[in-house]
């Protein structure tokens, strides 16, 4: 398991951060889960890569989910809502807005504006008129700090934190432990660190797949070479 101080944070957006907290196994996890079915556990370094080769090229996932990953993530609401959709092989845990209303004041500023794609339904592109772009951005923040002073007003007359918080909007930040596997993870990147997805959300993708990538850089290079169907990393 890891140690405090070898904790890996990687910024993203503004605000947001994706901190890995606790870590069991790593490529001969897998290997050893997948040996166990003949009496054997790890072998060679040529042997044991070639054989998280195959296991990847061929389907077979359920050794890797004996990697696990504790990741501390700071996100956007509009994100996490995306994030949660991930339901296999990811368990949540998020900071409760009815129990405190702790850095309840940090939005997500953009640093650009994105129009609709007209050839994808699904993209934006980011538009290039810097004073509308800075217009737009300037609408954001007033309506966070509207919605927010109301919230701070809502609590002062007692109400209570369940109700007042109904006006903060999804640009808030909040922040959530989550537990996964690499099999769940790689699921993850394969939708998430795509460019169909949305961009911000491909932000914590790509900040996730370099922490994999340095703790199973077998699996995560056969992975991308087998199963990988995005086309980001």
């Amino acid at each position: 398991m890891m140690q405090e101080n070898q904790k890996k944070t990687i910024k993203i957006l503004d605000k947001g951060f994706v901190t890995l907290i606790d870590q069991m196994g790593n490529d001969r996890s897998a290997v050893r889960a997948a040996r166990v079915s003949y009496g054997q556990e790890i072998s060679t370094d040529e042997r044991d890569k070639k054989l998280i080769n195959y296991l990847l090229k061929h389907s077979h996932f359920s050794p890797f989910e004996h990697i696990s990953f504790t990741f501390h993530v700071k996100a956007p609401i509009f994100i996490v809502r995306q994030w949660f959709r991930h339901r296999i092989g990811m368990s949540p845990n998020e900071i409760s807005r009815r129990y405190t209303s702790k850095q309840a004041d940090e939005f997500y500023i953009p640093d650009h504006i994105r129009t609709p794609d007209k050839e994808n339904k699904q993209g934006s592109i980011k538009i290039k008129n810097s004073e509308l772009s800075q217009e737009c951005i300037n609408l954001i923040e007033n309506a966070y700090m509207e919605s927010y002073n109301i919230y701070n007003n809502l609590l002062n007359k007692g109400v209570a934190r369940e109700m007042a918080r109904m006006v903060l909007p999804v640009g808030q930040y909040t922040e959530f432990y989550l537990t996964t596997n690499l099999r769940a993870l790689f699921h993850f990147f394969n939708l998430r660190a795509d460019s169909h997805a949305q961009w911000e959300i491909q932000e914590y993708a790509r900040a996730m797949a370099e922490i994999v990538k340095e703790i199973c850089p077998w699996s995560f290079e056969a992975f991308i070479n087998h199963n990988y169907t995005g086309d980001l990393l």
